[in-house]
Parts: structure tokens; C-alpha cells; sequence
């Protein structure tokens, strides 16, 4: 006696099954099957390990806000709470941003030129951006941060040119 029960589109004589996507009307994407370019593997590995780097760093403030640590709760130092939050919330998205790069250079075809420097703008930016934020705000001065803010509009600006440079190439 069979003791298997059937489902409702089995027994409604529902069932479909569900076609094989690679198949010959649907083949598979060329990149599926190419191995990953040097910036493709690059930008993974560097977005994967800044987002490591970064949630950590966002659970070690909140372990600094859960123990009222004075260093980073005092009222006088709400600037360096403010620079240290948003350097991990720019690296956390920068290193999103590193992940979906890579995942795009697969589907896109850009040029050598614009590939290469999309690639190495967008890495100098997921570096400059947060860790201008960070350094400015260890070393805070009254109500202003640290020198270190100085790197945030440098990588702000590679993080434009990389933008545009991958932006203009997309609809070709």
C-alpha cells in the first residue's frame, strides 16, 4: 500500500514540470561559463572582506554603545560617534557596491580602458571613503574631526568617475 500522500496540483492534475532553463531555447549566459576576469575576483574578494571588516566594526559599536563606554558615549564626543557611524554605514555600502561591480562586469561588456579604471577608482573609493570618516573621527577635535576627513572627498570623487565610467557603458 502506498503510503505517500499527494499534493493538491497532483491530485487537481496541476502538475507541471518545471522546464530546464539551459536548455536549448534558453542556453546559458557566455560569463556562466568563462572563468572570472582579474577585477572581477578582485572586487569580490575585496567587497566580501571590507563587508567582514565593516559589520564587524558596526557589532564593536554597538558593544561600545551596550556598555556605555565612555570613549565613544560621552556627550563631548558626539562627533566621534557620528564619523565612526558613518564609516562603517560607507563601508558597509561600498563593499555592496565592490559585489554587485563584480557581479556586473560578468553581464556588461565595457571597454579594457573603462573596465580598468571603473576598477581601480571604485577600490581607492570603498578605501578612502570610510576610512576617511573613521580616522576623522578617532581624533576629534571639539566639535570637528581629525585631519583624516581630508581623504573623504578624494574618494568621493574616484567614486564619481567610477560611477560614470561603468554608468556610460551600460546600454551598449
Amino acid at each position: 500500500m502506498n503510503t505517500k500522500k499527494t499534493t493538491r496540483r497532483e491530485r487537481g492534475g496541476q502538475f507541471v514540470t518545471q522546464p530546464d532553463r539551459t536548455g536549448p531555447d534558453n542556453p546559458a549566459p557566455p560569463a556562466a561559463n568563462s572563468s572570472p576576469t582579474p577585477e572581477e575576483r578582485r572586487h569580490f574578494k575585496l567587497g566580501w572582506w571590507s563587508l567582514f571588516v565593516f559589520v564587524f566594526l558596526g557589532i564593536m559599536l554597538e558593544g561600545m554603545l551596550a556598555f556605555r563606554v565612555s570613549w565613544y558615549m560621552d556627550v563631548d564626543n558626539d562627533t566621534r560617534r557620528l564619523m565612526l557611524r558613518l564609516g562603517h554605514a560607507h563601508g558597509t555600502l561600498l563593499s555592496l557596491v565592490n559585489i554587485a561591480f563584480a557581479a556586473t562586469l560578468a553581464r556588461i561588456t565595457l571597454p579594457a580602458a573603462s573596465r580598468l579604471w571603473a576598477s581601480r577608482f571604485l577600490a581607492a573609493a570603498t578605501l578612502l571613503i570610510p576610512s576617511g570618516f573613521i580616522l576623522g573621527g578617532l581624533q576629534i577635535h571639539d566639535a570637528d574631526p581629525g585631519l583624516g576627513i581630508v581623504l573623504l572627498p578624494a574618494g568621493a570623487i574616484l567614486l564619481v568617475f567610477a560611477l560614470y565610467n561603468t554608468a556610460r557603458n551600460t546600454g551598449r
